[in-house]
Order: C-alpha cells, then sequence, then structure tokens
C-alpha cells in the first residue's frame, strides 16, 4: 500500500502528534487517561464532569426521545433552541441576534470552530492568531486550513497577553483571532484593556474575530462574562461559539452553537453541513430549555464551581505547588517547579505512581517554539465530585 499522505499529516503535525519517523502519537488527553486507568490514579486531567447537570435538562432530552424527535433536525437546528440562544444572548449580554439567520446549531464548539475555520481561512497566505497556551484543537484545525499559525504568549502567573506582542501578531495578513475567554487552559479571564485591543486591531486590520466561550457561565470572585461581541465595533465581525456542554455538565450531547451576523452564518453553514450536517435532535430541546432556566441555576452552577476551585487550590498549595487563582473556567494552573519538576510532562507521567493523581502538562497546549515557558506549570481540572477532589488533595500530600 502507498504511503499516506493527505491533509491528515497538517492536522496531526499542527496539534505536535507527528512523530519525525511520521508515525502519530495519542493526544495527551489519551494518554494520561490511560495512565489513570492503568494505575487507579484520581483523573484530574481531561476536563469532563463526573456528575450530571440540572435534572430537568437531561428529563427534557428522554421526554423529547419519548416523543419521536429523533430524526435529522433543520440544518440551522431546531427553531426552539436557535430562540433559546438568541434569548440568551439578549438576557445575559443585551445582544441582539435574529434567531432565524444570526444563529447555527453544531456538534459542540468544536465543530463550530472547524467549520468557521475552514469557512474563512484560504489557505497559505492567511494568518490566524491565537492565545498561548491553547486548546490543542486550534492548531489542529488552522493546519488544516492551511493557515499559518501565529501565536501570542501567556505567561505565568497572570496569564494576560503582552499588547505590544499582540500588537506585532496581527497584521494585514490576520484573518481571524481566536480568542478563548475564559480560557482553557489557563484559567484567565481577558481584561477589558486586552479585549478593546482585540477589537481595534481587527478592526484596523480587517480580521474577524472568533470566540469560544464556552466556559462563559463559569466566571468566579463576582465577575460576569463580557462577550467581545458586545465591544463596541466588534459585533459586525464577531462569530461567537459557545455550547452545553460546561455550563450544563452535559459535555457527551455534543450541542454546540455560534452567532454572528447573517453573512458569517451563510458562510460557515456553507462548510457546517459537509461535516455533521445536523446533530442531536433529541439534546437540543433539552438544551433550549437549559438556556430558558432561572438565573439561579446559572449562579449556582458558577458557585459550585468555585467552591470546587478553592478546594482544589487549597489541595495544590498544601502539597507543595504554587497554585494560580483562576477566574473562570474548569481549570487551575500550578507551578511544579517548588516539588523539583523541570519537566512538566514527565512529572504528569510520574505523579500517577507517586501519588495516585493525574494532570495534564501545560506544554502540551504549547508550540516547539514556546514550551520552555511553561517547563514545570501542570493544568488541573475542578470539574469533579467533592469528594474526588479531597482524596486528591489527600493523596497529593505525599509529596511534600
Amino acid at each position: 500500500m502507498r504511503t499516506l499522505s493527505g491533509a491528515w499529516r497538517r492536522a496531526a503535525a499542527g496539534a505536535g502528534l507527528l512523530g519525525t519517523d511520521g508515525t502519530t502519537s495519542p493526544t495527551i488527553f489519551a494518554e494520561m487517561s490511560a495512565l489513570a486507568a492503568r494505575t487507579g490514579a484520581v483523573n484530574l486531567g481531561q476536563g469532563f464532569p463526573d456528575e450530571d447537570g440540572p435534572a430537568v435538562v437531561l428529563e427534557a432530552a428522554r421526554d423529547a426521545i419519548s416523543a419521536g424527535v429523533n430524526q435529522y433536525p433543520p440544518g440551522r437546528g431546531e427553531a426552539s433552541l436557535r430562540e433559546a440562544i438568541a434569548e440568551h444572548q439578549q438576557r445575559f449580554y443585551g445582544l441582539t441576534v435574529d434567531a432565524e439567520r444570526e444563529v447555527l446549531v453544531t456538534a459542540g464548539a468544536t465543530e463550530a470552530l472547524a467549520a468557521t475555520i475552514l469557512a474563512l481561512v484560504d489557505g497559505p497566505d492567511d494568518e490566524v492568531v491565537v492565545f498561548e497556551p491553547f486548546y490543542d484543537a486550534y492548531a489542529a484545525l488552522v493546519a488544516l486550513s492551511g493557515a499559518r499559525l501565529v501565536t501570542v504568549p501567556l505567561h505565568w502567573p497572570d496569564f494576560q497577553p503582552d499588547l505590544d506582542r499582540l500588537r506585532e501578531a496581527v497584521g494585514d495578513r490576520t484573518r481571524l483571532i481566536i480568542v478563548n475567554d475564559p480560557h482553557n487552559p489557563t484559567g484567565t479571564v481577558f481584561t477589558a484593556e486586552v479585549r478593546a485591543e482585540i477589537v481595534r486591531l481587527a478592526d484596523r486590520h480587517d480580521a474577524v474575530i472568533v470566540t469560544d466561550e464556552v466556559y462563559e457561565h463559569l466566571l468566579f470572585d463576582g465577575r460576569r462574562h463580557v462577550p467581545m461581541a458586545s465591544m463596541p465595533g466588534a459585533a459586525e465581525r464577531t462569530v461567537s461559539i459557545s455550547s452545553a456542554g460546561k455550563t450544563f455538565s452535559t459535555t457527551g450531547w455534543k450541542i454546540g452553537w455560534l452567532t454572528a451576523p447573517a453573512a458569517l452564518v451563510d458562510a460557515v453553514l456553507a462548510v457546517k453541513q459537509f461535516l455533521t450536517y445536523v446533530n442531536g435532535a433529541p439534546f437540543q430541546p433539552a438544551v433550549a430549555l437549559g438556556l430558558r432556566l432561572g438565573d439561579e441555576v446559572f449562579t449556582g452552577i458558577a458557585a459550585d464551581m468555585q467552591r470546587k476551585r478553592d478546594l482544589l487550590r487549597r489541595g495544590l498549595e498544601a502539597a507543595g505547588f504554587r497554585a494560580a487563582r483562576a477566574a473562570g473556567s474548569y481549570f487551575t494552573v500550578a507551578d511544579a517547579a517548588p516539588l523539583g519538576a523541570t519537566d512538566a510532562h514527565e512529572f504528569c507521567r510520574s505523579l500517577a505512581d507517586r501519588a495516585g493523581v493525574v494532570a495534564i502538562p501545560l506544554t502540551a497546549f504549547a508550540t516547539a517554539e514556546h514550551r520552555a515557558d511553561y517547563a514545570t506549570l501542570v493544568r488541573f481540572a475542578a470539574c469533579k465530585r467533592e469528594d474526588v477532589l479531597t482524596e486528591a488533595a489527600r493523596r497529593l500530600t505525599v509529596l511534600r
């Protein structure tokens, strides 16, 4: 058989999974989850909850299945969900969205990102700016599109970008600026100054802002999410992406969406319809119900995750880590240097045997050029039951 070639090589290389001999490696999430299963370690690596979301949302999905909502939904998504998304944007952020033309339901936020990047990027002359470290799908998808990835580093401990570096990164070849806020993997929330500069640069260089806002309801310490589309002058050039998975602890449902001006939605739909076509018919009315739940549900979800963040952070610090104070998301980043670490990947590989806990090295979210900047930093996921976090903290005390 002829040696396999094709776009898969670009995707694997972009994600840092293609070896010099042409073989591929598993993702860091697959590697560490397998390590946790093999050793019986507490898995604080992969960011999925171990508790179900609101019972009323789950019951709505069961009801939809029983009612026969099991065939293809409309290509843009069920009307009830598109309307609920538009209502959500107005209710929480004051954004007016046309449910008919400015909303698209997708197979999770990752498909929304994939369809957007593939639709709006046109080959090697285009550049896509991302903030590093970054969710690994960004680099793989940009590589699939054929564009050039340009990164703006975020540095310990506050993980805010240097505005001069941002200005250097964005230019006339920039087609997209991807903004993940609240941020995975660092847990940071960008400042108003950073958001304003992103909008100014996008306008100056005629770039599209693509936002990954899947943690929009998981902000802590009294913060409230500020979408890029709500910034002055941004709405007409912003694709806002979110999903039900993180908010309602339904990551396996893969119900995501994007909102954007109609012309951008039409362009993305032209690609999306040939990826999954449609998805998750009985889950769509359930998510619509979830988006219409009372404010106390959303504040309760954030408060619950904040308690878990604090429990995890106390455990990490008691074990000898220096832990950042996450402003949002599922994740807390800790510096393992005080524990003698010099290589985060090797540290995480050994942690399962040493302490019975699995985490993810921050180097897995960085390009080869900048991995040294994150050499001793480790990401822990707080989206687990409190008893699991307590047990992880107890196990980590052996590191002291």
